[in-house]
């Protein structure tokens, strides 16, 4: 392992060596110079091969061209010089760069994540180094011989692989002694307690959605989340992709697509944002496989339903429908569309940029949307409207007309992450019955505005449990409230 460490040889292939070099014996000769030379150095004090390495040395035997024994990955540790390992790719991370402190240079590093039968290991990419899974065109499962690198402890004291100057990777013909990715994967059924470096298996049960977060150096960043679900739906796991890199993500990301994630953290949940169970986490190293096929992106034909608000990114929310009558959460870039042009009922044809499950993104880079002819074979907003009496707990967006009975009411609430946000709620009527609207956060003030006896068109709400168990409407960033004269 490390250059210090005594050599470990294979006695078989030392034996054959001397044999080579030594024609004139026979193996029993050199079993009889063996058993002499233990007799004279004395019982209990060499094994067969260490008084093998004795009579060669008589005899003038060299064991150069011998290869020295393999280190596996758990014999590495930390201050060990020129190792020599095996092992397969589980991670590839993306180049970070960096400034020294001590001489204000710009510097560059890359982390790849390898494992043998035994444990799984970071080695480190420096300067130079870090183009080299690029230029060999390393991929996740690629058996990778590393050569002559350096031990030290990492972050968390465990020992990490540099590659140093005088160090090397190379491919090697696959070695089946180390499992495959696929017999390391785990299925959301058997996730059973904390792990590192997981491969797990589900089934995408919800709509995928991006976040925007700040990170632990201060940068502007983004976290993929998700819930992966077992074949028969019955356990439903969190995830969240730290830093996740956009570009990575396949451009339609459907709801019910197999998903493999690799190289994974799984740790206990947090009930404030789950249902408790375990979650897995992942990062800009974590690769994402899907065993469906992600079909390619399409015109689009949609209707408005609702116009919402501005995300303040410089674009717009709306929610639209599809031929099937299926409700698509639209991001608008504002270079591409005004809220102005497209009002509710409006058809349009639109590339989008992506589509996560019920959400669709229209970006200015690489969509377009434009205002079409009506489509007679399209659903009509009246697919989605509703009376009072007939609203249902759902997260189906409805439509409804109804008079305003009473004046807004506003507080202040804390949330399940200690986040105060002001909440205001009214009570809507209409000739089957009543109900309550809140609006949250933004929404509230659209809530606030209203006056009693308005009437009113409320376009994009969904249904919630509300006071005593009753259904109550929540008015969502794609919804809108039109006052009717």
């Amino acid at each position: 392992m490390s250059s210090s460490s005594p050599p470990s040889h294979d006695f078989k292939g030392m034996l054959e060596i001397m044999l080579r070099q030594k024609p004139e014996l026979s193996p029993e000769q050199i079993r009889d110079l063996i058993d002499e030379k233990k007799r004279k150095v004395g019982a209990g004090y060499l094994t067969d091969q260490g008084a093998l390495f004795l009579v060669a040395a008589d005899l003038g035997v060299s064991f150069d061209s011998l290869p020295k024994a393999q280190s596996g990955l758990k014999d590495i540790y930390v201050g060990a010089k020129e190792v020599t390992v095996v092992g397969r790719i589980m991670n590839v991370y993306p180049v970070h760069t960096f400034t020294k402190r001590e001489s204000n240079e710009q510097a560059a590093t890359r982390t790849l994540v390898v494992y043998d039968k035994d444990v799984r290991v970071k080695v480190k990419l420096w300067d130079r180094h870090v183009a080299i899974p690029d230029e060999m065109g390393l991929q996740v499962g690629d058996v990778i011989k590393i050569i002559k690198g350096y031990v030290r402890a990492g972050l968390d004291g465990k020992p990490v692989i540099n590659l140093g100057s005088y160090s090397a990777i190379e491919t090697v013909r696959d070695d089946q002694a180390i499992p495959s990715i696929e017999s390391l994967a785990s299925t959301v059924d058997s996730v059973s307690g904390p792990q590192d470096s997981a491969v797990i298996t589900g089934t995408i049960s919800a709509n995928p959605r991006l976040s925007d977060f700040v990170n632990a150096k201060g940068g502007a960043s983004k976290s993929l989340q998700l819930q992966v679900s077992n074949d028969a739906g019955t356990r439903t796991l969190r995830v969240v992709i730290w830093n996740i890199d956009e570009s990575r993500l396949p451009k339609v990301f459907k709801v019910g697509a197999k998903l493999r994630m690799i190289g994974v953290r799984v740790k206990q949940g947090n009930p404030q944002y789950g249902n408790g169970d375990f979650e897995v986490h992942g990062d800009e190293g974590t690769i994402l496989q899907f065993s469906d096929s992600q079909e390619d992106i399409e015109v689009m034909p949609l209707r408005i339903v609702s116009v919402g608000e501005e995300t303040g990114r410089g674009s717009f929310l709306c929610l639209a429908a599809d031929r099937a009558g299926r409700a698509l959460v639209l991001t608008v870039d504002n270079s591409l569309a005004s809220s102005d042009q497209l009002n509710a009922g409006a058809m349009i044809e639109c590339v989008p940029s992506r589509i996560f499950g019920s959400s669709i993104v229209l970006s200015k880079d690489d969509s377009y949307v434009r205002v079409t002819d009506d489509d007679v074979s399209f659903p009509k907003l009246s697919k989605f409207e509703k009376k009072i009496k007939d609203i249902q707990v759902s997260q189906d967006p409805c439509i409804i007309e109804a008079i305003v009975l009473q004046a807004p009411e506003t507080a202040d609430v804390n949330t399940k992450t200690g986040e105060t946000v002001p909440v205001t709620s009214t009570l809507l009527g209409d000739d089957t019955g009543e109900i309550r609207l809140v609006g949250w956060r933004n929404q509230s003030a659209g809530v606030n505005k209203l006056n009693v006896g308005d009437r009113v068109r409320l376009a994009g709400a969904t249904a919630g449990v509300g006071r005593e168990g009753s259904a109550e409407l929540t008015l969502r960033p794609y919804s809108s409230v039109t006052r009717l004269s």
